[in-house]
């Protein structure tokens, strides 16, 4: 038989839903995938089961039901204070998988080069591939997780078309700071090149980090598709809704894009998840607090137990130092710490393009129990994994 794709050969399955599976093999508290083990907000749910029993049963419009572009529209216009026009420079995708997969398709031909921050999350490597793209990786340097300028802008004299960025990011929970984003801004200006933003984390920052969303920068507006998720924002990561939102040339062609991948997100879910993007700032008030609370008492937690960390700044995951252990392979530590200990874990080695190998990431958006849990069985890791 003829050969297989040579753009996938390299892929592995997700290394983060691979300890999914298992921490439910050895019954550890799974504090790898990042999915809530707490219930939606109860005005969303209710609304989900009116919808249930009215007419969002067949296709929304492809690009996203009117009256939820409009609210995506609105909340993200109040909070990036720029103006979004619903029709021209909206769509709903399934996901921010999707959503990010759509922009680079929209942006890429094959050949071209794409800069990604290093540590990343583990799709943006194979969104570039698969659009025929090549990634070039500029580190964060850990444990601040800063970067160099001058590496940077060396990514777009090798000819970069466009920077991939996780604001808030996932995994080191850095939040850039407002001087770090003009600082990128002006390279992409300076390169007449595009940046792609993830801000499915937008609304998780602790104190006294601020959310700075590039599109909002002087010039960025136009070289700027915004990709983002409400799974996180609302704790429905198993709805898989997503957007882009991005200058009206540029989303008439993701528009193209989302058709042929998936013609449109779930109509239901759609109209249901309107509740939620209406909802007032005291949401997201009490949503900040909520994740600082599990931030410090998962911190707090984790010092208790005598492990290294930095305290991140946004999201909600921490990345943890095992270099005292010794062990060659972070993978086969998080194997053992599920195993022994009973906690699920990602290797460091997944979001990294450098070789590093000792880290890993834990997330803590679980409920206080889970998290105590979670934390009475790492108490004893130097006991059950010896150095």
């Amino acid at each position: 038989m003829k050969p297989l794709s040579l753009r996938t050969a390299n892929f592995t399955d997700s290394v983060i839903r691979r300890m999914t599976r298992v921490s439910n093999r050895f019954g550890a508290v799974n504090l790898s995938q990042g999915f809530p083990d707490f219930e939606p907000p109860k005005e969303i749910l209710e609304r989900l089961q009116q919808v249930s029993h009215e007419d969002f049963h067949q296709y929304s419009i492809t690009w996203g039901a009117q009256n939820t572009r409009e609210a995506l529209a609105e909340k993200e216009s109040h909070y990036m204070g720029i103006p979004i026009d619903p029709d021209s420079e909206v769509v709903i995708t399934c996901g921010g998988t999707e959503a990010m997969m759509a922009a680079m398709m929209t942006i890429c031909n094959p050949g071209d080069k794409v800069a990604i921050f290093s540590p990343f999350y583990e799709n943006y490597g194979a969104d570039t591939i698969l659009s025929g793209a090549e990634p070039i990786y500029i580190p964060l340097v850990p444990p601040e997780f800063n970067f160099d300028p001058e590496v940077l802008e060396q990514a777009f004299k090798d000819g970069a078309k466009a920077l991939v960025l996780c604001n808030p990011s996932n995994p080191s929970g850095k939040v850039f700071s407002l001087e770090e984003m003009q600082t990128i801004a002006d390279i992409i200006k300076r390169y007449d090149a595009y940046v792609v933003t993830d801000e499915v984390y937008e609304h998780i920052i602790y104190a006294p980090n601020k959310m700075v969303y590039m599109a909002a920068l002087p010039g960025m507006k136009e070289r700027t598709i915004v990709t983002g998720s409400l799974s996180k924002t609302y704790s429905i990561t198993g709805w898989r809704l997503g957007y882009t939102i991005a200058p009206p040339e540029i989303t008439d062609r993701i528009r193209k894009v989302h058709d042929f991948l998936t013609v449109g997100a779930a109509a239901p879910l759609q109209e249901a998840v309107v509740t939620g993007l209406r909802f007032p700032q005291e949401y997201y008030d009490k949503l900040q607090e909520k994740y600082t609370h599990k931030r410090e008492l998962f911190c707090d937690g984790l010092a208790e137990a005598g492990l290294r960390f930095q305290r991140p700044e946004g999201a909600y995951y921490v990345m943890a130092d095992i270099s005292e252990w010794g062990y060659d392979s972070d993978l086969q530590f998080c194997y053992d710490l599920a195993e022994k200990v009973g906690v699920g874990a990602v290797p460091g080695s997944s979001f990294f393009h450098e070789p590093v190998n000792h880290l890993i990431r834990f997330h803590f958006a679980k409920k206080d129990e889970t998290l105590k849990d979670a934390l009475n069985r790492l108490q004893d890791i130097h006991t059950k994994l010896k150095k």
